[in-house]
């Protein structure tokens, strides 16, 4: 029976690898730590101006030059977070990345949200 020494050292690499993948990613919070236990739809914000309100979603759009806003879309529509006055940024927050936002609701013609949070 031959010794396979490629088979004995790619074994270690790829068990290393596939733990890597599986790993668990860890959870990053921006500003204070949103409160995802009474969640508000993006369609129902109108009715909360003024209100604090937690919104889950995906950030489909970010400022380009200094990232202190972004859009966030659920599934029954998109509203623009500003983060600027809570100081911090999304900058290095990759598009497309799931988020717990929490804020107070800015009546106006477009509404919007003034985050106080950010989980993602």
């Amino acid at each position: 029976m031959a010794f396979n020494v490629n088979r004995l050292v790619s074994l270690p690499i790829l068990s290393a690898m596939l733990l890597v993948g599986c790993g668990s990613r860890q959870t990053s919070i921006l500003g204070r730590s949103p409160d995802a236990q009474s969640l508000t739809e993006v369609r129902q914000l109108s009715a909360k101006a003024g209100s604090a309100v937690t919104v889950q979603g995906e950030m489909v759009e970010k400022c380009p030059v200094a990232g202190c806003w972004f859009m966030l879309r659920d599934k029954t529509g998109i509203v623009r977070v500003d983060t600027k006055a809570a100081g911090f940024v999304v900058s290095e927050v990759p598009l497309h990345t799931q988020m717990t936002v929490s804020g107070t609701v800015a009546p106006g013609t477009e509404i919007g949200l003034k985050a106080s949070g950010v989980r993602y």
